[in-house]
């Protein structure tokens, strides 16, 4: 590896008089970065549900540029984006991988006579690939290429034949409007033309998935070309007036009008902002200051192969590198860098907003990031504890500047305790604890807001009583959330609240009825109403907000014990039982691959001594359920979550987040290295690999030269570097099968610095 760690040293920031360089946060990265660029491919994901976004932006970019596309009976992707349909513009603001919510400032080409409400056209020759997108839009006969800055993006339009042509911004437009309780609307706005070849203004929306209050949202807009002349509409009319305001949800927009010459470029950057018209002018200015595409372009490729360059794999063909590096570039869309964008409150800490959700995140993108741009995931947790400073709760998710809405526990804490257990500096962890803390003890008065709903019941009973909505799912999540409080408190020196979280991370099994039976396997969880007695058991496949478990069923719920699965075996009827109840979950279509709540389930078997049935369920998971065509994640990205899932189960291993611990599964390739950072790499090499997976079982294992006989490591094992060195068969071993991953349950368990709090 050494041509690996040779070829790092210090990074920094280069600026010219033309352009305005925004780093990507890392402490040491490479001057030259490998170009990994050209392995990823933005199609991967964006259809089947995947919903990731297709356009251009940075690594972690406020600004994702892209077309929102609309079937061709006339409504709107929810998401913004798929291979079928018309496009109606390119607007400024997505999400990735969920959907409901942004598509504004939408701006888009047009030629011949101008009609606001009949803007959209077919399209073909589309490209894409990081910072970039183009398509050719047939019914103007234009060439619409993007990129983009952080908060900045820069469009350039190709007329193929000589006419009228327009430059048009329209506010109204968003995704998922409607009156729906997840539906966006447009309160209103204002827009100007400023001049021959400017147009400022803002924009208010309300809703979208989150049913998040008012946002707004300032542009500023200009033309490398001065235009023959503009219009405004308000409404169905155009009008020669400057200005143009709406309190109503009506159209709303202005446009340049041009006379183009055949082959005529006309290029448009549009700065946007969350706090003022002032700003928004000062990010297309400074992050884009001048005229060149390419450059601008190029500044992007740069960021994403900085971003990306912190992972390489080696002996994976084209197919495999193009489905890694797209899933690790998926987990750096979200959430969005709006640091100097806050408009709710003053701060010198950084501002991280797109959280949709942690709920999703938590369990594998933010560990991964916690690996390859610690500097990163360590201001996303500030972020997270700022809010609470100032929003009274940290969120579970949080788009559009407003918390909500919670799916299932207070995952955040599970963030906060993640980073502290692997090491981050520079967090204000005392703080973190009175935010888990508030968590844990105070009802909120918004329970799908923020914080806890069902408190009464859990912190009495220890179980949230029927008929409470997601009692099952959040009582299990709560309980581990608890375990994450008492780490943190412990960690700190909090004995007392130590000792009552840690006592609390064994409330999952209050809802547990070991005489409730499924398809030959008994114990499961149950609803329970408040008098102790059992209610009704919850059989529906994929519940929802009002129901018993949130998206995923008894058999997933029942297996979420992160914290002690040595007492869940036990529970289940031990280690064999326990094996054969996994067997029968993904034998009879049990296990969801296209939700998070069944992240871990493939390495429980590590507890019960089967790596090997971990190895199988990996690659027949990694072969089945993802792939490299537009339909190749299995369910909605969830801001990376599936695509991190993917990343390190790939590598080889697998964190259980909010602990210290990494699970060791099966490796797709014969060599990865991980840059750690300051100069530090972490190695996985799997010798007598295969291709063709029969090799897949590991035989025996060494960590930084060290024999390992666990299936498991810890992250201080690897914070400074090293090599985990897999030695491959075809055949189940005995390694890994004596002594299982930690759990809280274990015979002098120690929950932190060798103290046991129990």
């Amino acid at each position: 590896m050494k041509w690996f760690a040779s070829r790092r040293s210090r990074g920094s920031c280069h600026w010219s008089a033309w352009l305005a360089c925004a780093c990507f946060l890392a402490i040491a990265t490479p001057v030259s970065a490998t170009n990994h660029a050209k392995d990823v491919d933005p199609f991967i994901g964006v259809d089947w549900d995947g919903e990731v976004f297709l356009g251009a932006t940075v690594p972690f970019g406020m600004v994702k540029l892209g077309p929102d596309v609309r079937t061709y009976d006339g409504k709107l992707i929810k998401s913004g984006y798929h291979s079928t349909g018309e496009v109606v513009g390119f607007s400024h603001l997505h999400l990735s991988g969920g959907a409901g919510k942004y598509g504004n400032i939408l701006v888009a080409p047009v030629t011949g006579a101008l009609q606001p409400t009949d803007i959209h056209s077919p399209r073909s020759d589309e490209a894409a690939s990081v910072g970039y997108y183009a398509t050719y839009l047939s019914r103007y006969r234009t060439r619409a290429e993007l990129t983009a800055s952080r908060r900045t993006g820069l469009q350039r339009y190709t007329f193929t034949d000589a006419g009228d042509a327009h430059v048009t911004v329209d506010l109204q437009h968003a995704l998922n409007t409607g009156t729906g309780p997840e539906d966006q609307r447009f309160l209103g706005g204002d827009v100007n033309v400023v001049s021959s070849h400017e147009i400022e203004g803002v924009g208010r929306y309300i809703g979208g998935w989150n049913e998040g209050g008012e946002y707004r949202v300032y542009f500023y807009l200009a033309a490398d070309v001065p235009a023959a002349g503009a219009q405004t509409w308000r409404g169905p009319r155009l009008d020669a007036a400057r200005h143009a305001h709406t309190d109503a949800d009506e159209d709303l927009g202005a446009s340049l009008d041009y006379r183009v010459k055949a082959g005529q470029a006309i290029q448009v950057k549009v700065g946007i902002s969350f706090v003022s018209l002032a700003q928004a002018r000062r990010n297309a200015e400074q992050e884009i200051p001048g005229w060149n595409f390419a450059a601008v372009h190029q500044a992007a490729v740069a960021q994403w192969n900085q971003a990306l360059s912190r992972i390489e794999i080696h002996g994976a063909d084209e197919v495999e590198r193009r489905k890694f590096y797209t899933a690790l570039y998926h987990t750096m869309l979200m959430p969005s860098d709006h640091s100097g964008e806050n408009p709710k409150w003053s701060s010198d800490e950084p501002y991280y907003d797109d959280f949709q959700a942690i709920w999703d995140t938590f369990r594998s993108d933010g560990p991964l990031l916690t690996l390859i741009a610690s500097d990163r995931q360590r201001d996303i947790v500030r972020s997270l504890i700022d809010t609470y400073r100032h929003a009274d709760y940290m969120p579970d998710a949080r788009v559009g500047n407003d918390n909500g809405r919670t799916q299932g526990g207070s995952n955040a804490d599970v963030l906060v305790a993640d980073a502290y257990v692997k090491g981050l500096t520079g967090i204000d962890y005392a703080t973190g604890l009175q935010a888990m803390l508030k968590d844990a003890q105070v009802p909120p008065p918004d329970p799908r807001k923020h914080g806890r709903g069902g408190l009464d019941t859990y912190n009495t009973l220890g179980y949230i009583a029927q008929p409470t909505e997601r009692a099952g799912s959040r009582t299990v999540e709560y309980a581990y959330d608890d375990f994450t409080i008492a780490e943190l408190a412990c960690g700190l020196g909090h004995a007392q609240e130590a000792k009552r979280y840690v006592a609390q991370a064994g409330n999952w099994a209050n809802l547990w009825d070991a005489s409730l039976e499924q398809e030959g396997v008994k114990g499961f969880l149950r609803p329970r109403n408040a008098d102790g007695s059992w209610a009704a058991p919850y059989l529906v496949k994929r519940g929802t907000w009002p129901d018993f478990f949130y998206e995923a069923d008894l058999w997933t719920y029942s297996l979420y014990a992160p914290q002690d699965v040595r007492r869940l075996i036990g529970m289940a009827g031990g280690r064999d039982a326990f094996v054969q109840r996994l067997d029968r979950l993904f034998e009879r279509g049990h296990f969801d691959m296209g939700n998070e709540p069944g992240f871990l389930i493939p390495d429980l078997y590590l507890w019960a001594g089967r790596p090997d049935r971990t190895a199988d369920r990996i690659i027949d998971l990694l072969r089945r359920d993802f792939s490299d065509s537009r339909a190749g994640i299995p369910g909605n990205d969830d801001s990376g979550a599936m695509s991190s899932w993917y990343a390190f189960q790939s590598m080889g291993f697998y964190p259980n987040a909010g602990q210290d611990v990494y699970l060791i599964g099966t490796p797709s390739f014969p060599e990865v290295d991980i840059d750690l950072g300051h100069g530090k790499i972490f190695s996985i090499v799997a010798e007598n690999f295969r291709r063709d997976r029969l090799n897949r079982y590991v035989q025996s294992a060494t960590l930084n030269g060290k024999p390992l006989d666990t299936a498991w490591f810890r992250h201080g094992q690897i914070a400074d570097g090293g090599t985990l060195h897999l030695v491959m068969g075809s055949a189940p071993s005995r390694w890994g099968t004596v002594t299982p991953p930690p759990s809280l349950s274990d015979p002098g368990f120690a929950l932190c610095e060798g103290r046991d709090v129990r």
